[in-house]
């Protein structure tokens, strides 16, 4: 990652947070979302209530998933440069990080389809769409932790980068196979991650153009 153009795209791990933790707080926090056992006509009124939070909170939440793409993207470079061949385990990696990202957006998406509808929805489908949502969560931990384990193993075969950044992504593809706690990796591990992440790579960057002065004047 040494061009200007790879290190800022690393930083697009920084905006995917931010947006995510904005959409978050607009969709759930301000909008005071409904308990998990809300009747149906609860959810309907909660929708009807809070549409214009959720469908902006929502919206900037998937506008977050589509840079976390991006910055799947170089991650997958740096591993796959490195690790070289077919690079399976980077791309495997990048195949589940897109599929995390696709799943956050749907996650997302079915409480903000039910809020721009709200006025004609019926409360049947509004309780239905806010449970699809709970669907995506569950399987964005499954995603999510194969997303990491491939990445961590690219990290390792190729020690394109650090070995403790590999352990802590495994570390954490096991908290969120644990069924009762894996929520907890997807609503603070997945941001943390992708941060200490961001932090690496451009750590790396900024050593290369060093190490290359270094040869070039030896």
């Amino acid at each position: 990652m040494s061009t200007r153009f790879e290190r800022i795209s690393a930083l697009t791990g920084i905006l995917a947070v931010v947006l995510w933790i904005v959409g978050f707080v607009l969709a759930q926090g301000l909008a005071h979302q409904p308990a998990s056992n809300a009747t149906d006509a609860e959810v309907l009124t909660w929708i009807k209530a809070n549409s214009n939070l959720v469908t902006a909170g929502s919206w900037i939440y998937m506008i977050g998933c589509g840079c976390f793409f991006w910055f799947a993207g170089t991650l997958r470079n740096r591993l796959a440069a490195a690790e070289g061949g077919t690079a399976p385990a980077a791309t495997i990696g990048f195949v589940a990080a897109v599929a995390t990202a696709l799943v956050g957006m749907g996650l997302a998406a079915a409480d903000m389809s039910a809020a721009i509808d709200s006025n004609d929805i019926s409360a049947g489908a509004a309780g239905a769409l806010h449970q699809v949502g709970t669907v995506f969560f569950l399987i964005t931990e499954i995603s999510m932790a194969a997303m990491l384990v491939g990445f961590s193993v690219a990290a390792l075969r190729s020690r394109a980068l650090p070995k403790w950044w590999a352990v802590v992504g495994i570390v954490l593809a096991v908290l969120l196979v644990i069924g009762p706690i894996g929520w907890l990796g997807v609503m603070f591990g997945m941001p943390l991650w992708t941060l200490l992440s961001t932090a690496v790579l451009l750590l790396r960057a900024r050593r290369e153009p060093a190490s290359a002065a270094a040869v070039a004047t030896a």
